[in-house]
């Protein structure tokens, strides 16, 4: 009997705390909230920490909670948000379907996400999985299947009365960022739109709005060719106190009004964007920093006290006085938490015995950085380019520079090393063209925007691009002849239509051959070792002007 009492008082005691404050009937008149609201973005399966050190979900889970200890003790509330994109970048999670990452979440807390594009990589029944395996919603009030919405839109939680709504929002563009079979069913409707609707919805029931959004945050608004992203969204829509946004994957630290801190230094002030009101935030990516924003709510008025990136165990070089150089952290080291150590453990175990095996070596960096490859000619491209022209005998190679995703830096390679270039599982397509079609897919996608993933490299072809036109184009020393056919070797998710490409699926002579890219690449770095890195620059095979 003793013991059913002590159960029930306890029982009684957890739902007490669980409600603690929770009124139903809005914030208390006079009273000072005080709201912090933490954020990360495209996780990408950094679960682990990297060989410097550097961020992993120890040591983020160490920073946070610290950080809620601090607010609750000074009598706040905090929030802990993810702007999407958990899936897809590195091979020990890639391999397990981001099992450690989503668990690891859970362990951290989080409260909301925003649906990524990359969490369609995948086929459905590896998203199911993973919204079953989580203990927060999965947002996005744009996306539908059916007819019907295909996650919740938002949720509100109650802090004491004050009720925070959060709804989420995910690009557009995922349609044509994704192996189109995975979404042949699914809607990504207008951004804009969908957000004038459920903004007013959620204004009747909060307080205080947030937007948890996968858009990317764009200098300006200036968004290219790419979807409309947060500046635009937050001008286009009233009623939206913040965005805790991800998808361009840059600190969203402002130099001036509507000008990018693009030489921002970790550890330094950032100063969030500020459109129509509304803050926007986003944290670089990969866990790297975990934003702050420290919110003060009084009668109807929220305002931000203080915001900053924090950096979890970013690294710096310094030289020493013998003249050695070491890496430093930029700010306090953050010791690892062992719980999350101890969960992640196993996954990261079973991703270093599969992925450890050397299959070759290279004799200097191979360019694939993301800031270069998505702006000019690459070295790694070229060399992605070559092992499906070789694998295929095809006359040349269209490259997507979002399809690639790493470097490959001098000394041994493994294939941990290709899946961090080559992620994504596609396989290796072929088609043969005329001399004109070749010119008019040249055409078509020498107008995509230097800096976005649909940005094209080639191998073995010769080009001269002038304001988004082809001037010249080449193979083998001779100019394209009209009436002759060309073997092109493509990846099927831009030959599908990915990334905003021309459409090949159809053409009668397209061969889907099933290698996947990294395994081709794979092969032929084993069949070339040691790689002369010197041999794959691109020099002026294409020159832009």
């Amino acid at each position: 009997m003793q013991l059913i009492k002590t159960t029930l008082a306890l029982s009684a005691a957890i739902a007490l705390i669980g409600c603690a404050g929770m009124s139903s009937g809005g914030p208390q008149k006079d009273k000072t909230y005080h709201l912090t609201v933490l954020h990360t973005n495209d996780h990408h399966g950094r679960f682990w920490q990297n060989s410097d050190g550097e961020y992993g979900m120890a040591a983020r889970k160490t920073l946070i909670d610290q950080i809620r200890k601090e607010v609750a003790a000074s009598g706040g509330y905090s929030l802990l948000l993810d702007g999407g994109d958990v899936n897809t970048g590195v091979p020990e999670s890639d391999l397990q379907d981001a099992v450690p990452d989503f668990k690891g979440m859970n362990m951290l807390g989080y409260d909301a996400m925003a649906v990524g594009n990359h969490e369609f990589d995948k086929p459905l029944s590896t998203l199911r999985m993973q919204r079953e395996l989580v203990k927060f919603p999965m947002l996005a009030a744009n996306i539908y299947q059916g007819g019907k919405r295909m996650f919740e839109p938002y949720k509100v939680f109650n802090f004491d009365g004050l009720r925070i709504g959060v709804m989420g929002l995910t690009t557009e563009d995922t349609k044509k960022m994704v192996t189109p079979d995975n979404v042949k069913d699914v809607e990504f409707r207008s951004v804009v739109a969908e957000a004038r609707k459920v903004v007013p919805e959620l204004r009747a029931k909060s307080d205080v709005v947030i937007a948890a959004t996968h858009m990317g945050h764009y200098e300006n608004g200036k968004h290219g060719t790419s979807a409309e992203g947060d500046v635009t969204m937050a001008r286009a829509v009233n009623g939206i106190d913040l965005v805790v946004g991800g998808h361009t994957q840059n600190p969203a630290c402002m130099k001036a009004e509507n000008v990018l801190d693009r030489a921002y230094v970790p550890g330094a002030e950032c100063r969030p964007d500020r459109q129509n009101g509304t803050w926007i935030v986003q944290a670089h990516e990969w866990g790297k920093y975990v934003g702050r924003a420290d919110f003060e709510y009084r009668n109807g008025e929220f305002k931000l006290v203080k915001y900053a990136l924090i950096p979890v165990n970013l690294m710096k070089s310094v030289k020493g006085a013998d003249g050695k150089t070491s890496k430093v952290p930029y700010t306090v080291a953050i010791a690892e938490d062992k719980d999350m150590l101890a969960m992640l453990k196993p996954y990261q175990d079973f991703g270093q015995q599969k992925l450890m095996v050397e299959i070759g070596s290279t004799d200097g960096r191979l360019e694939g950085d993301r800031a270069i490859v998505r702006s000019k000619p690459a070295s790694m491209a070229v060399l992605i380019g070559r092992a499906s022209v070789e694998r295929t005998n095809a006359d040349f190679a269209v490259v997507n520079a979002g399809g690639v995703r790493d470097s490959l830096n001098a000394g041994k390679l493994t294939y941990k090393d290709v899946l961090k270039v080559q992620p994504f599982g596609n396989t290796t397509a072929v088609v043969d063209l005329s001399g004109k079609e070749v010119m008019d897919y040249l055409n078509a996608i020498a107008k995509m925007t230097a800096g976005s993933g649909a940005f094209p490299q080639f191998a073995g072809i010769n080009l001269v691009i002038a304001n988004g036109q082809v001037e010249s184009a080449s193979i083998k020393g001779a100019p394209i002849a009209m009436g002759k056919t060309y073997r092109m070797v493509l990846n099927n998710f831009i030959a599908a239509g990915g990334d905003g490409y021309p459409k090949l699926t159809a053409h009668p002579s397209y061969v889907d051959t099933g290698y996947v890219d990294a395994d081709v690449l794979r092969a032929y770095i084993t069949a070339h070792s040691p790689l002369k890195a010197a041999d794959f620059e691109p020099g002026s095979a294409v020159v832009r002007r």
